[in-house]
Parts: structure tokens; sequence; C-alpha cells
């Protein structure tokens, strides 16, 4: 990709984790930019990482990062001119083991042929950063005095705080994507649990998990700590079904031995319930995960038979998707009951995705990314200009399944009574807001369902004419609003014009004068409300100063 998009799309996430977030060390990636290994980029790691953004921690490589540059890249001839071009770019440290920061890096030093000051001013910033945080103080202990966790038996690395934690976040990120009313399942049901990940915790876990990471190594070893699985999980939450479990099939393998089983323990229930998807592992070993690519989003191994199988019996078909990727479901959509998405939901996911199915959980999850029709995938993300969606001018149709920021609620909503700086919306006469203002969006969500639950109000911004070509639609703003039944609160946007800044011609970043809509939505593809705005005064040249966030308020 060119600079504008890395500067557009990708970075701003890394200046709201350092600047907002007070990251204090920083990891450079493994790739090439437009042919220029991040490792060896001066322009990245010091022009706009520490002049720019005004960046004063640490810069690490991770394990191989710096070897790469000889190894996969072709920069280096060895790894001293590795070490070279990474001390040079700003590199400070290289993590976890000695390849290129080694002995032969010191007699390079010493004879004059890598500058002795680049070797300093890696070293000083270590070591201020050490001073930073006491490392070098007198007085300085590896543990500190009182450690939360600590029991007569050791430390406890999965107290309860934590698991409530993590309860909460997979809770909140499980994503109802489609449901004909199948969902909640009835107490009393017969349900077939079947597919490759309804009774291993594999589905839970990403590929650096302990787990997964080390414990896959280790067969004959337990997880070490309690991870539920989704039937073990769907037991407990529903003591009065009758559950019926039938693997199927394997994830990723060709054995298709189990589907007539599976078939059969479906067609003798009221609903079928398929936990399919992936096992994350590292380099080949996981049908996800890093160095574990796909040639395309079918799902893996013959899951897409096992499903196709499943729904010829004619019983309501419940898939659960537990995944490090979205998968291509355009093939079964029609003829799923409900689809839940799950990616990965941690040690207390077997608990969260099914209180989801029992309806104890209502669901409030969004998507992340797009879910796609076909295998293939799409030629863009949400992000893409005009000309990435669909059009006249190819024969492809890219348009998602269920587009990023969709998801389902066991209740209903209303949004209504729109203000834009206090007044009602007017759409034929556009709110003008300097180009160094803001503009306050306001609404009332109202649930006007029979059971709590949360809605999710997104905020995105589209820019119809520029001097560059924009996303049609860019998220700026949301706010999670939880509500009980009948209950309604009011949800104010404070967006600042610096939230429609891009890179321009000039390759400075700028905020345009000229015609905005502010778009309220339920997704990057269900806009409910929009208001027109109109940016004025002079073009203005915006940095890492910028407001890089909507301001929130739920009354």
């Amino acid at each position: 990709m060119g600079r504008r998009e890395l500067a557009d799309v990708l970075m701003p996430p890394f200046e709201m984790a350092l600047r907002d977030g007070g990251a204090r060390s920083v990891m450079h990636a493994y790739v090439d930019i437009d042919g220029v290994p991040a490792a060896a980029d001066p322009w990245l790691l010091t022009e706009v990482l520490r002049e720019e953004w005004g960046f004063t921690g640490t810069v690490v490589a991770d394990y191989f990062g710096v070897s790469f540059l000889r190894m996969h890249h072709g920069i280096a001839a060895n790894e001293v001119e590795a070490a070279a071009l990474a001390l040079a770019a700003g590199l400070d440290v290289e993590l976890p083991t000695v390849r290129s920061f080694g002995p032969d890096l010191v007699d390079a030093v010493r004879a004059g042929t890598v500058p002795e000051a680049l070797i300093d001013r890696a070293a000083s910033r270590v070591l201020r950063q050490k001073v930073e945080l006491g490392l070098l103080d007198p007085e300085w202990q590896p543990l500190p005095a009182r450690l939360e966790g600590v029991t007569e038996g050791g430390i406890d690395l999965d107290p309860p705080a934590s698991r409530a934690l993590a309860r909460e976040l997979a809770e909140e990120s499980v994503v109802l994507l489609a449901n004909d009313g199948t969902l909640p399942l009835r107490p009393d049901a017969r349900v077939a649990v079947v597919g490759p990940l309804a009774d291993v915790i594999t589905g839970m876990l990403g590929c650096y998990t302990f787990p997964s990471h080390v414990g896959s190594q280790h067969p004959e070893l337990s997880a070490g700590i309690d991870i539920p699985t989704p039937l073990a999980a769907l037991r407990a939450e529903l003591p009065g079904a009758a559950l019926i479990h039938v693997p199927g099939c394997d994830v990723d393998g060709p054995d298709v031995a189990g589907i007539a089983a599976a078939a059969a323990a479906a067609e003798a229930a009221d609903v079928c319930v398929a936990v399919l998807g992936d096992r994350a592992g590292l380099f080949g070993h996981g049908t996800s995960g890093e160095g574990c690519d796909a040639e395309d989003l079918a799902l893996p191994g013959v899951q897409g038979r096992l499903l196709e199988a499943l729904l010829a019996t004619g019983t309501p078909v419940v898939a659960l998707l537990l995944a490090g990727r979205p998968y291509a479901l355009g093939a079964y959509a029609d003829r799923l009951a409900a689809t839940v998405q799950a990616f990965f939901p941690g040690e207390e996911g077997g608990p969260a995705v099914a209180g989801v199915l029992s309806g104890r959980v209502s669901p409030s999850g969004r998507l992340p990314v797009g879910v796609p029709r076909r295998p293939g995938g799409g030629t863009s993300t949400y992000l893409g200009p005009l000309l990435a969606h669909a059009g006249t001018v190819t024969s492809v149709d890219p348009t998602p399944l269920y587009a990023f920021g969709h998801g389902l609620s066991y209740t209903t909503f209303a949004w209504d009574d729109l203000c834009v700086d206090g007044a009602p919306v007017d759409a034929a006469r556009p709110t003008n807001v300097a180009t160094d203002g803001a503009v306050t969006v306001s609404l009332t969500v109202r649930n006007t369902g029979e059971r709590a639950g949360v809605d999710v109000v997104q905020l995105y911004l589209h820019d119809p004419i520029a001097q560059i070509t924009r996303p049609v639609v860019r998220l700026i703003g949301y706010a999670r609003v939880p509500l009980a039944a009948g209950e309604a609160r009011r949800v104010d946007f404070r967006v600042h014009a610096d939230l429609s800044s891009f890179t321009g011609r000039s390759g400075r970043r700028v905020v345009e004068p000229g015609a905005l809509e502010l778009r309220l939505s339920a997704s990057s593809a269900d806009h409910r409300h929009a208001v027109p705005v109109r940016l004025v005064g002079p073009e203005r040249t915006v940095g890492h100063g910028r407001q890089l966030t909507t301001e929130v308020t739920i009354q």
C-alpha cells in the first residue's frame, strides 16, 4: 500500500495506543511497506514515530525481526548489515535472544564500520526507560511487596476477578448474525449438539494462549485451568433440555464417516446446534493463527459437507462459529435458522455462547469485519472507495453477507428525536461548522421490546467530494447503550472537524472545507439517520495532536 492508506487507515489505532493509551514500547512489523521493511525504515521508526508523534519510549524487534532483513527481505548480506540498518532506522532492542546484536556487531563497531553513535542512541533510550520505571533504583526488586492472587500454594494466575472480567468480555463480544425466532432455545428442547468444536476447548482460544501455544505440544497434560466446552456449558445452562452430542467430523480432516451419525442425531432433535470453525495454531499447525493462511474462506476441512447434511434433515439448524476469521456463509444463510459468531471468546467463551443460545444473555456484539458471501471473499473492506463496492463496472459483487458493524439482539430499539447542536435536523439545510470547530449530534435510544438489552449506535462519516478518493463511509464513533425494557436514554456525539481529516494531495493531513454527512447507523450498511454538515473556513493542516476520537455522552 501507499503512504496515504497507511497514514489514514492503519496508523490511527497506533496513534491512539501511544497518545491516549500511554504505550511506552513499540514492536516493528515483519512486513515491508512499498518495498521498505519496517525494521529498516527510518521514515516509519524515526520520522513518524519519534519526530511527528513525539514517542520517547523503546522500539523492539520480536524474535527474527532483524534477521529477516537478511533471510526474507534480501536487503542485508549478513547479520551485521541487518543490525546496522535496524539501528539506523530507530530500533533499540533485539528480543528475546541475540541474533544480530551480538559479538559480530561489537567487532563492527570497534572497527568503525557501524557508527558507535547508533549504539549510544539505542542504549540511552533503554537506560532512560529503565530509570523511568525505577528498575535501576537500589531498592528495586523483581516482585512487588504485595502481589495479588498469592496463596500458600503459589500465584493464582486465574483469580475470580479475572474470570468475571473474561465472562463479561466474552458475553459482550458474541454476535448474533441472524435469527428466525429459533433462538433463544426452549429450556425443554431436544437439542443435537454437533460439530468438531462442540466438546473441545479448541474453539475458545487463540494461537498465543498457553494451552494452544505450549500445551498443544504436551497432549498428555491438562489445560491447567477450567475452560468449559460449549457442550458442557449448554448442559449447565439448559438442565431441562435433552442434549445429544455427535462430533460429525474433525476441524480440518478429510474423514466424512461421522457425518451420517450427526445428521441422524439432528433429524431426531427439535433443533440442531452446529459448532463449527477453527483450531488456532502457529505456522501451519492450525486452520488459523500466525503463519496459518487460507486459500479461500470456505469452512475448513469437511465442515461444509457436515453443515449441508444437517440442513438437509429439515431440523432447524443454528450455526455457532468459533473462529479466528470470518467464513463465507452465503451458501447456507437462507437455510439456517440462526447464526452466532464468536471470535475465539476465551476461557469463559463456552458459558458466554451458551448464555446467548439460552437467552440468559441478550446479544450485543457487533462485527469488527464483514462476513463474505462467497469463499473468494470481497475485494476490499468496508473502508473501500466507491469503486471497491458493487457497481456497473464489474461483474463481481463484493457486498458482504453481513456488513461491518452488524449484530442483532433479542429485543428491539427505536431511535428518534434527532438533533444537531440542540436543534432538530433539517435535511435541506446543512449545519455550518468551522474547519477547526465541532458539532454535537444527539438522539434518543428507546428499548421497545419486552426484555433488557444493549443497543450499539454507530456514527459514520461520509465525505461525498474531496481532493482524493475517500471511503464511502468511515466509523468515527459509537455508543453502547444498555436499556431496560421500555427505558430510553439520550446519546450525544461531539464530533470535531479533525475527524474528517485525511492525507491530501500534498502529502499533508488536512481538514478540507465542504459538505459532509454524519450517519447514525446500525452497521456500515444500515444507516438510520443522516445529518448534513458543511465545514466552512480555510483548509487546515493537522498532525498527531489532532482530535482522534468522538466524544460520547450517554444520559
